[in-house]
């Protein structure tokens, strides 16, 4: 049955067009119903169970299946993930209702519903010819939209009549909307809420805590006092945005002090993108990546970033005076030019809430079912929950979801998700790091799994019909110890015009088998070749499909000791000499054009074999070998960059890195000033020669301290689309294009740069979207916050790691260095362990010392003792367990001495679990 509309539509050169649209309408729709004779029984992918017992429900004891409307979907998500909740019929209505409103949750009941086990399935009631609806006139889409469900409802049950006459299968109608329910019972159809459906599932009480508390009644803080200011309606904010009234930017809260965020005007000046907030109030119940709308406040009211740490020890919630002494901490008289613009939020544009792992804090309330909720991330608010689980959920990592944040309380109110396991487990801790970053880190699907190729694989005849055969030449790779994804492989011979050859390898298939160049087997590549000439100056440059055999797969130390033994001189040896020696050329021009040399302290752990709990820490050792190689990454990814851009100026996916704004480097020229030494920082050049000049005969180690500082400064290196940017230049390497492609193994990036250069030259054609610059560059959006994510989900992992490291260790004292003073702390490095740390001066309930800051040299004096950044301390390093909600290495100063304020090396901080662990390993 065919059914059309009609309607006008205006051009935009004042015509008229007339649209015709055509909607087909079936009779061979199946229900979803296993043995529906109506239906004639066959249905694609997963149906109904025909006789659905579980869940047991109070309120409908008969066997029954589920038909939730948009909301219930859009808000009990998590309810409906839930095992206990199968036999769900999904409308085609609903389903397009949440994609078109949200996203990841459309993402997450679409995995449900390809989930076999929960029986949920999708009926395209909207091409049915017995359920679809028109709209009537008069009627607004979500009411037609409410009238198909209800519609859909009813024709479901008096459909199952007709399976069989003992058959008493229901649909039960699942809304939230009191007016749409009250309708469906009218019309006959059994309708509950959510929450009245979940409470009558006796046999699964755990439920109730998942259910979205979407009303804000019975809620509220028992003073009933009014908080926060009221958020304006987005009608208002949008008029507000268009005159300059308010400014729409994202929320970034800080880590450091719960009672400051920053938010990042979109479309703005570099300079002037970042507004301050300060306060409870004036951050105004936003989360952190909330699109906000804030609004500037007069210039006498402007303030400067605060260098107080603050972290929210979870007040009464209606002890806001509290809050308001703290606020006053914050600000301290400071010279003019340190304020920034300063503002508050006035409504929400955008929320961006996310689950959220982290630890119940169970009330001292005896059977309350209130408690609160600390967050992993300190950037997140503490969020008010209501669970009959408390006691079991003690000590667990678990999952929670906001659900709103009224006028009159402290906190956002939630609901409980997923109980992930028991803190300081080595599994849980990783689930949290993965899911709190994002990490998409779910087994593969059988449908990717299938692509693979079968095993055994070899390379065949239609495999080498475009490719180079290179498996005669010597070539090897150079990685660290234990590395498994070998994705480039080096190689540099003497060709007989006296010049030199030098391949770069890069498989491009994904595995991590077959894309792994071990020594010895044939595999894929992708080739750049050179020639240079004896001082590493390329004559030419080409790039082929390949096929290579890797003579030897070379850790970086055994590279090492082969090109410095006199005793080797074997083709493979020979080949590392040549590429060493090329390599320091290239590495001293690069540094000639302005290339930064900068420093990061990167940590290695040694597992034990069985438990793979960490045995030791070190910082990591670079050798020669290291820099030889990263030399030829780059000058791959350079070349690589160069021809892609070549041929693709509109489209070619390019990597840069920012110059940063002067501001950026105040700290460094600071710091340097307090030890005698000038910092240039006009431009890449000279802050690469002030950086080699600026060193002490007496404090070997400042150089690198300085250049670890340096490294802060720095902006973050980002993809973009080279037809949607103009600035090119990559400022840490003094180039003026540059690109990833020699780890497509690991990054996704490099993946499209092959593919890109595949087409380049002409070894491919089966990209054509790659020419689409508006969708590159969503890619590259994407690609930039996964990478983000992934540096943060890193640092997570090696903090986690160096807290098992401590825990096992006990209590050691080590020799540190300030990078940077806070009002009330140090931040100290300790280069035996590549461990930073923050050394706090004010404790609670402990009598606070006398501290003076000053921003300008920086320094803080506490006493009668003074620390600039760069001073050499001793602190003493620990495993703080006291709060299970944040373990964390504790740090304390042993060394000045400062009565009351500094401790013995060997003397146990009671707030660790160092008494305790002494006494168990005694016991044992």
């Amino acid at each position: 049955m065919l059914k059309s509309k009609t309607f006008l539509k205006k051009t935009r050169a004042g015509g008229v067009m007339k649209i015709v649209r055509e909607h087909y309408l079936r009779d061979d729709i199946g229900c979803g119903a296993p043995g529906c004779a109506a239906c004639g029984g066959a249905h694609e992918g997963p149906v109904l169970e025909p006789q659905p017992l579980d869940p047991a429900s109070s309120l409908c004891p008969r066997p029954h299946y589920l038909l939730p409307d948009t909301n219930v979907l859009l808000h009990q998500i998590d309810v409906l993930e839930d095992p206990a909740i199968r036999n769900v019929i999904v409308l085609q209505t609903v389903l397009q209702e949440v994609r078109n409103r949200s996203a990841p949750v459309y993402k997450r009941i679409r995995d449900v519903t390809n989930n076999q086990e929960k029986h949920f399935y999708t009926f395209t009631n909207e091409h049915h010819r017995e359920t679809y609806v028109e709209q009537e006139q008069g009627e607004n889409a979500n009411d037609r939209n409410d009238r198909a469900i209800r519609v859909a409802a009813k024709w479901y049950n008096e459909h199952l009549k007709k399976m069989s006459a003992e058959n008493h299968l229901q649909v039960i109608f699942i809304t939230n909307d009191r007016k749409n329910k009250e309708k469906a019972i009218e019309e006959g159809i059994p309708a509950f809420t959510c929450e009245e459906y979940v409470k009558s599932l006796t046999a699964n009480p755990e439920l109730i805590d998942r259910l979205a508390c979407l009303s804000e009644e019975g809620n509220e803080i028992e003073n009933g006092r009014i908080i926060f200011s009221e958020h304006l309606p987005l009608s208002k904010l949008q008029q507000g945005i268009k005159s300059g009234t308010y400014l729409q930017g994202t929320f970034r809260a800080s880590r450091e002090n719960y009672l400051e965020a920053t938010v990042w005007v979109h479309g703005d000046t570099e300079e002037d993108k970042e507004i301050i907030l300060q306060g409870l109030k004036n951050l105004n119940r936003a989360v952190h990546e909330d699109i906000v709308a804030v609004e500037l406040l007069p210039k006498n009211q402007w303030v400067a970033p605060s260098s107080v740490v603050l972290h929210d020890e979870g007040q009464n919630e209606d002890d806001v005076e509290k809050e308001e002494e703290r606020e006053r901490i914050l600000k301290t008289a400071v010279s003019e030019k340190m304020l920034k613009p300063t503002g508050r939020v006035v409504g929400i544009i955008k929320r961006n809430w996310r689950p959220y792992c982290g630890m119940l804090s169970k009330s001292d309330i005896k059977e309350s079912r209130r408690h609160l909720f600390t967050p992993a991330d300190r950037r997140i608010p503490r969020i008010r929950i209501e669970t009959r689980q408390a006691s079991a959920l003690e000590g667990r990592r678990i999952i929670v979801a906001i659900d709103g944040w009224p006028r009159n309380s402290r906190y956002p109110n939630g609901h409980f998700v997923k109980n992930l396991g028991e803190v300081g487990e080595k599994e849980t801790e990783t689930e949290v790091l993965l899911l709190e970053h994002d990490v998409p880190h779910q087994p593969f699907s059988q449908a990717v799994l299938s692509f693979l190729p079968k095993m055994p694989w070899s390379i065949t005849e239609k495999d080498m019909k475009n490719r180079e055969d290179l498996r005669h030449l010597c070539v090897c790779s150079v990685d660290p110890p234990g590395c498994t994804d070998i994705d480039d492989a080096l190689h540099c011979r003497e060709l007989e015009n006296g010049n030199l050859e030098r391949i770069d390898m890069v498989p491009e298939l994904l595995s991590s088998n077959l894309c792994s160049l071990r020594c010895n087997v044939d595999r894929l590549a992708f080739s750049c070749i050179w020639e240079m000439n004896h001082d590493a100056e390329i004559l030419k440059v080409r790039f082929t499909k390949s096929v290579i055999n890797s003579k030897a797969s070379l850790t970086y130390a055994e590279a090492q000791m082969r090109i410095d033994s006199a005793a080797m001189n074997d083709d493979i040896t020979t080949s590392l000499r040549g590429l060493n020696k090329l390599a320091k050329i290239l590495k001293k021009r690069r540094i000639e054009k302005g290339a930064l040399t900068l420093s990061s302290p990167e940590v290695r752990f040694h597992m034990d074999s069985e438990t793979h709990d960490p045995i030791d820490l070190q910082t990591k050792e670079l050798r020669e070998t290291n820099s030889m190689v990263e030399e030829f990454m780059l000058l791959a990814n350079i070349s690589v960059a160069k021809k892609i851009h070549e041929e693709f100026s509109e489209h070619a996916l390019l990597r840069k890195h920012p110059a940063p704004p002067p501001s950026n480097y105040e700290i460094l020229v600071k710091a340097a000033k307090s030890k005698n030494l000038e910092i240039k920082t006009d431009t890449a050049k000279s802050l690469a020669d002030s950086l080699d000049r600026a060193d002490s005969p007496t404090f070997p180690y400042l150089n690198t301290l300085l250049r670890i500082l340096a490294t802060r400064c720095m902006m973050q290196a980002v993809y973009f689309c080279s037809g949607m940017d103009n600035d090119f230049h990559h400022y840490g390497l003094a180039s003026p294009i540059y690109t990833h492609f020699t780890s497509p193994i690991r990054r996704y990036a490099d993946i499209i740069v092959h593919r890109l250069l595949a087409v380049a030259i002409g070894a491919d054609c089966t990209y054509p979207e790659l020419t689409d610059k508006h969708k590159l560059a969503d890619l590259c959006k994407n690609l930039n916050f996964r990478h983000k994510m992934a540096q943060y989900a890193q640092r997570a992992s090696v903090a986690f790691h160096t807290q098992l490291f401590f825990k096992s260790k006990g209590i050691v004292s080590e020799e540190a260095y300030i990078l940077f003073v806070r009002k009330n702390a140090i931040v100290v490095l300790i280069p035996k362990y590549g461990l930073e740390g923050t050394v706090f001066f004010e404790e609670k309930d402990k009598p606070k010392p006398k501290l003076i800051y000053d921003d300008e040299v920086p320094s803080l004096k506490i006493e009668d003792t003074v620390f600039h950044i760069f001073d050499k301390v001793k602190v003493k390093i620990m495993l703080d367990s006291s709060n299970l909600q944040h373990q964390k290495i504790r740090m304390s100063l042993v060394e000045p001495q400062i009565p009351g304020i500094s401790i013995l090396a060997d003397t146990p901080n009671m707030d660790s679990d160092e008494p305790e662990r002494k006494k168990k390993k005694h016991e044992k």
